[in-house]
């Protein structure tokens, strides 16, 4: 389909307590969140909607008690249902939610905890020996709460003990927390985000921001009805993209425990519908073809699909019969994975499209909340990341010859800014109007295109600008291809003078495909991979490296 079709039907909410209130009624004994038992892992644990908002009343009812309902709560943590209690219930508080990163050492925890004047710390069993330490450099911490704890000591508490006395007195009529309003244009979530690079800084979101992303992504983006939850929930694209939008869809929300667990998961749990980062679906792509390599179905698989295409464009729809393993292989009801987080390659894109498992790309950044824009159902191009939300303006800003410009965003989903930070606030928001730093264009169809990271820019010396991103989603293609980066060559004086192509590669798959002289070989098949492309986009050396890349906990490399 060419054209972009009416805006799906989505309730209209103002606040986070609204939206909860309507799931209730609307869908109260309906599953919202299923996951596997922390103490036995063959146990499964479901939690209703009414169940569910009644422990974020509970902990909230906690808070009020501790006079902390109002303050600034932060947590640090794998993913888990009682992070999730906490989050609903800080957004439904007077006080202000902070994420914290659970990758970060423990010097940056402290940093942010300091940074961001929390008063009360919810944290995993893991961070328990970091606890004392914390005290010590973050005297503004009133209370920590463990969320494995069992027992209490001072102002050390457990959560499960904590939650009880939030139960005992709600059940005594006390309203202390559920009669809270907050203006919706004040702050509730602050997300510290550093990107790949840089000194983190404070993103600070309103709860019209949070809002504003449920609402108006649910008029352009169809979810389903049951999903995996893999992503880190500390990141705004699973946290709000995610989790919020699907609970006001009323979803079904499985919590993956690990993500070396996703696949076994996605067959246990079953999903209809996923959210990605390109990196997990460029994983899922390169194990379905390899295995279909070693089981001698590559060719048929080649086949299969021209002849699926054509099939459909008839009107025979085959897909659920012709690719059964590789459904079979993802769960067998997997029909829509979300990406978004970085573009992701045409070619896989297609590619799930053509098997019968719609990849829809969107594109955003925390400081937009996170959703800037999103492919549709119908309306899918996976070369582009998709239509602009409804509530949003996007401009360029300095175009070039090539016809990229600066991505600029204004709209409800803009952040207020960021956190004691005037002089950076200044420098993205200019009258309403936030600089992504994303380079990119919008095609004839009214879809955004990102070409790449305006600090990723490599200017040649002859005056070409590079996109390293374009380029390396080539290099991937070739498949024993496990990581890559494009970045330029320069001389004495400092000048970006040709490309080079920094690689780690997957050698289980270079020993399968029986490849001696890896150097040359890869030199090769880059060449090929990157034909089509202009003499100045042309990689004029390698560098094989040992280890994989380090990366953010979205799976971006750091550059």
């Amino acid at each position: 389909m060419s054209k972009n079709y009416a805006l799906n039907n989505v309730r209209k909410v103002e606040t986070i307590k609204e939206m909860l209130k309507y799931a209730v009624d609307e869908a109260g004994d309906k599953v919202a969140f299923k996951f596997k038992d922390e103490n036995n892992k063959e146990n499964v644990i479901e939690i209703t909607y009414k169940q569910f908002v009644k422990d974020t009343e509970e902990v909230g009812t906690a808070l009020s008690c501790l006079g902390m309902a109002d303050k600034k709560v932060a947590i640090i943590g794998e993913n888990s249902y009682k992070w999730l209690t906490v989050y609903l219930s800080m957004l439904k508080s007077l006080g202000v939610f902070v994420p914290i990163d659970r990758e970060l050492p423990p010097q940056d925890i402290i940093k942010v905890l300091v940074h961001s004047d929390a008063e009360v710390l919810f944290y995993q069993d893991k961070y328990e020996d970091l606890i004392e330490e914390i005290k010590n450099q973050v005297p503004n911490i009133k209370f920590f709460i463990g969320l494995n704890r069992k027992n209490q000591e001072g102002n050390i508490l457990s959560y499960d003990e904590f939650k009880e006395n939030g139960r005992k007195v709600l059940e005594q009529g006390s309203t202390i927390y559920t009669s809270m309003q907050d203006d919706v244009n004040n702050v509730k979530m602050l997300v510290y985000t550093s990107g790949t690079t840089g000194e983190p800084k404070g993103v600070m979101l309103t709860e019209h921001n949070l809002v504003s992303v449920v609402y108006y992504g649910l008029q352009v983006a169809d979810v389903g009805e049951t999903a995996l939850s893999v992503l880190p929930y500390h990141h705004t694209y699973e946290a709000v993209a995610g989790i919020l939008v699907q609970l006001h869809h009323h979803s079904t929300i499985c919590i993956n425990d690990s993500l070396k667990n996703v696949l076994k998961n996605i067959n246990y749990f079953k999903p209809d519908f996923i959210y990605l980062v390109p990196a997990f679906t460029e994983v899922f792509y390169k194990n379905i073809w390899n295995t279909a390599a070693k089981t001698g179905k590559d060719k048929m698989l080649k086949k299969a699909i021209p002849l699926s295409n054509m099939l459909r464009k008839m009107g025979i729809d085959l897909r659920p019969k012709l690719f059964k393993s590789i459904h079979d292989a993802l769960g067998g009801n997997l029909k829509e994975i979300v990406c978004g987080g970085a573009p992701i390659r045409s070619e896989i894109g297609k590619f799930f499209n053509d098997i019968g498992i719609t990849l829809i790309n969107g594109y955003g950044i925390t400081e937009c909340s996170p959703l800037v824009s999103v492919n549709r159902m119908k309306f899918n191009d996976s070369s582009t990341v998709g239509v602009i939300l409804p509530c949003c303006e996007v401009k360029l800003e300095n175009v070039n010859e090539d016809g990229n410009g600066e991505i600029c965003v204004k709209g409800d989903i803009v952040m207020k800014g960021y956190y004691k930070d005037k002089e950076k606030t200044d420098k993205v928001l200019k009258n309403g109007w936030c600089n992504t730093e994303d380079y990119g264009h919008i095609n004839k169809k009214g879809q955004l295109i990102i070409t790449g990271r305006k600090k990723n820019l490599i200017v040649l010396d002859n005056g070409k600008n590079i996109y390293p991103e374009e380029i390396e989603n080539y290099i991937l293609a070739i498949p024993y291809v496990k990581e890559a980066i494009v970045k330029s060559k320069k001389n004495n004086a400092g000048q970006e003078t040709s490309l080079v192509a920094e690689v780690f590669l997957n050698q289980e798959v270079v020993e399968d495909m029986k490849i001696e002289n890896i150097e040359q070989t890869l030199k090769n098949d880059i060449q090929t991979a990157t034909e089509e492309l202009p003499v100045y986009k042309k990689i004029a050396d390698i560098e094989i490296r040992k280890e994989e890349f380090e990366k953010t906990t979205t799976n971006k490399i750091k550059r």
